[in-house]
């Protein structure tokens, strides 16, 4: 450590250390525009001059190391001076425009200047002019004359984005901030520049000119996207949401959020909203009043009990809503006597499940995967799964950290990758014996399953062996595959031998917490695909939209098609309503109490922090009142904390409930036919129901119409080109989509993407697929 003096106090910082890091220990505030704790020092602002003594001239405190007994000044006439002289600078081109500025009330430049700014300028030359630019649906980039060139936006994407997608052209008075190609701003943390942006250079398009941010009023929430659990501030005006910013929390999302956590919000104040409930009588919907709506389901409940008995009632539930409400849906379904609940809507492989109470989980701390120095990524297309994993483990690649993936596809996660393997999903099960079998011979150990020569898997192999914070980690790719159990027991057996943390990311805000109410089957109880092809005498359906967010859409519509009494519990009137008897309004997460138990098992417990729309209720206060009327014991809470206290008990115990375990025997299997196997992601924007709905987010590039992707030698067996039609087929399922050509797709994969109205038509997201020239 060093000690310094600091405007006559003593600081110890770290060596290596910047006077404004010594300024940020002690408390001091140090003016400045560049700087931000998060990137590099760029050092172009000057703002931050301060005296130093014995220095010739004011120094700049974000790039100015510390040096043992340095004398530091930050408020004496020489630094004063040299910052209001910078300030005076930094006005001469900004224009007056602080009225009708979207920044106005939170600008960084707009607070220094009162302190730091003259009362007039002696500035009488024309202000210079800097044209706007169109980079997308999400960032404006109207007013780049405010623009101050303090670069935040263009290290952020380099450093923390991992895509250089913006940067500075020309000189002098002639510098601007741009795209360098004239193209749009297209990364999945673009909205972050925002947030980073000090001036009113880079707005929100969908937020602009919407409200002003001394009316709005801001609460804190929890994403309801992915596994992450990023913590938002929800801004609120006259009860509808205005705007989503990150809440910093260093050991889950720092202070970033994904786009789809911020944009999302869209969806909320949709024309599509359903708002009062609904039955379907001769063909035609007729909006009711609760109680007509929850007699009916309830009688059709209790007639359909009485006729068919209780295993022909079923429940599916989305792992994006909470503990709260997939809780009491488990319990509402277990109390008629059934067994048939569950929210692994695009799994196959329901074998490969934690012991009952227990949860798989990411198995370490989210803030551990900025620090690994081996990753090793099964089944993940990390980037647009997990954008702020992905921005975690960027970081651990930036620092040397070895990357290392297995999938049928390969995206582009913008960081360095030491090692891909790829093959068809039938084929990972190999791949991962061939790791272990390296493994083993490494270790003096009999292989677990019969290895074959791999130079790729050697490579991972060693890698794993060396090297002291090291993870395996499955991805949703992983989890969904038809051997998951294999899958997982094989990274199992890899990791106990190598001393790596074995993990899932987890698919969803609360796949942790939907395994540990057991919204999951019971004992004889039908699983989610059982449910979605052998038609139910009732459904209930919570916030589901089987064609889209099942692992087999055709089969899906079909059971849904032959479906008796279809329940849907959902905020939007177009969802479910083709295969629904009944609608029921109900909150989505701005609007309802409730909690999410995130990837790494942390609880975390959020508030409504706008009013119902309408005639919408809490799916939890729903869910209570229809247990209630079907006389079932147990529903009789009368707040959410009460809930959660049933559904997961000691909240100091869910550490203890997190179990990644395995014991399935290993059995590889007989190598593949060779046919060709679809790999299935699921693109970002198409996740959940409020990401289908939020415009600005469906106007992205990566909310574009699916492709089907093969590699270049399947691309030259069928003849065909990039961009030409071909039809895909998966038995009587079938679609017409436009080409891709990617040499990073294995030679007997065809990539489809699931969860878009243009592909579910189609069948299992894994298996045989068979593709021709449309």
């Amino acid at each position: 450590m060093i000690e310094i003096e600091l405007d006559g106090k003593k600081v110890a910082v770290a060596e290596g250390s910047m006077v404004m890091h010594a300024a940020d220990a002690a408390g001091t505030t140090i003016p400045h525009f560049c700087y931000h704790k998060k990137l590099s020092i760029a050092a172009n602002c000057r703002m931050c001059l301060v005296d130093i003594e014995k220095a010739p001239k004011p120094m700049p405190a974000c790039a100015t190391p510390v040096t043992q007994g340095m004398i530091v000044r930050t408020k004496s006439e020489k630094a004063l001076k040299a910052q209001k002289s910078v300030m005076e600078f930094l006005l001469i081109n900004h224009p007056l425009d602080c009225p009708i500025c979207d920044q106005g009330g939170e600008c960084q430049l707009q607070d220094l200047a009162v302190g730091y700014g003259g009362s007039g300028s002696r500035y009488e030359e024309e202000k210079r002019v800097v044209f706007h630019k169109n980079v997308g649906p999400l960032i404006s980039m109207e007013e780049m004359t405010r623009c101050i060139h303090c670069t935040r936006c263009v290290r952020f994407g380099q450093e923390v984005a991992g895509v250089m997608e913006l940067g500075m052209i020309h000189r002098g008075e002639h510098s601007e901030i741009t795209t360098m190609t004239g193209g749009t701003v297209d990364s999945e943390l673009s909205g972050n520049m925002i947030d980073i942006c000090p001036v009113g250079a880079l707005t929100s398009k969908p937020f602009r000119y919407s409200a002003r941010t001394w009316e709005l009023s801001r609460r804190k929430s929890i994403s309801p996207h992915d596994s992450t659990g990023a913590n938002l501030i929800v801004q609120v005006k006259g009860g509808k949401v205005m705007r989503v910013v990150p809440l910093e929390n260093e050991d889950v999302n720092e202070c970033w959020i994904a786009d789809r956590d911020r944009f999302s919000y869209e969806a909320l104040n949709s024309e599509r909203r359903l708002t009062t409930p609904m039955i379907k009588q001769g063909g035609q919907w007729k909006a009711v009043d609760w109680n007509t709506a929850l007699g009916y389901v309830a009688d059709g409940l209790k007639r359909i009990q009485t006729e068919h008995g209780s295993t022909a009632i079923g429940a599916l539930a989305t792992p994006h809503r909470t503990v709260e409400e997939l809780h009491l849906l488990a319990k509402l379904v277990r109390g008629l006597g059934s067994q048939n609940i569950d929210t692994r809507l695009r799994h196959a492989d329901f074998g490969n499940a934690a012991p009952a109470g227990r949860a798989r989980w990411l198995g370490m701390p989210i803030a551990s995967l900025s620090t690994l120095d081996r990753v090793f990524m099964i089944g993940s297309f990390l980037r647009k799964d997990h954008p702020l994993f992905a921005q975690r483990i960027r970081q651990a690649a930036r620092r040397g950290g070895l990357v290392y993936s297995l999938n049928a596809a390969h995206d582009d996660w913008a960081m360095p990758v030491a090692g891909r393997l790829t093959a068809a999903p039938a084929a990972w099960a190999q791949a991962l014996a061939d790791i272990a079998g390296y493994v083993a011979t490494a270790k003096g150990l009999a292989a677990p399953a019969n290895a074959l020569v791999n130079d790729d898997a050697k490579a991972v192999a060693d890698a794993l062996l060396s090297g002291e914070r090291k993870a395996i980690l499955l991805g949703n790719a992983a989890t969904q595959h038809p051997q998951a159990g294999q899958l997982l027991a094989l990274a199992q057996w890899i990791a106990e031998h190598t001393g790596a943390k074995l993990g899932h990311f987890g698919e969803a805000a609360n796949s942790v917490g939907a395994q540990l109410v057991q919204a999951l089957p019971g004992d004889g109880g039908l699983n989610a695909a059982r449910m979605l092809t052998e038609p139910m005498k009732a459904l209930l359906l919570l916030d589901v939209e089987p064609a889209l967010d099942a692992a087999n859409a055709a089969a899906a519509r079909a059971a849904m098609n032959g479906a008796g009494l279809v329940v849907a519990l959902t905020s939007f009137e177009d969802a479910a309503v083709d295969n629904a008897d009944v609608l029921l309004p109900i909150a989505p997460f701005t609007e309802t109490a409730g909690t999410f138990v995130n990837a790494e098992g942390r609880v975390q417990r959020f508030h409504g922090v706008a009013k119902p729309v309408g005639e919408t209720r809490p799916a939890w206060k729903v869910l209570r009142v229809l247990g209630n009327l079907l006389g079932l014991a147990g529903f009789g809470h009368e707040t959410s904390d009460e809930v959660l206290a049933e559904a997961l008990g000691d909240l100091a115990t869910v550490a203890d409930r997190l179990d990644n375990r395995s014991n399935a025997a290993i059995d590889v299997g007989a190598p593949a036919a060779g046919g060709l196997e679809r790999i299935a992601d699921v693109p970002i924007y198409s996740t959940d129901v409020l990401v289908r709905r939020a415009v600005s987010l469906q106007r992205t590039a990566d909310a574009a119409p699916p492709v089907v992707t093969i590699a270049p030698a399947l691309a030259s067996r069928l003849g065909v080109v990039a961009g030409a039609e071909v039809r895909v087929s998966q038995g009587s399922a079938s679609a017409v989509l436009p080409v891709r050509i990617d040499s990073a797709t294995a030679d007997n994969a065809v990539r489809v993407p699931a969860g878009h109205p243009l592909t579910a038509t189609l069948g299992a997201m894994f298996g045989p697929i068979s593709i021709d020239k449309a």
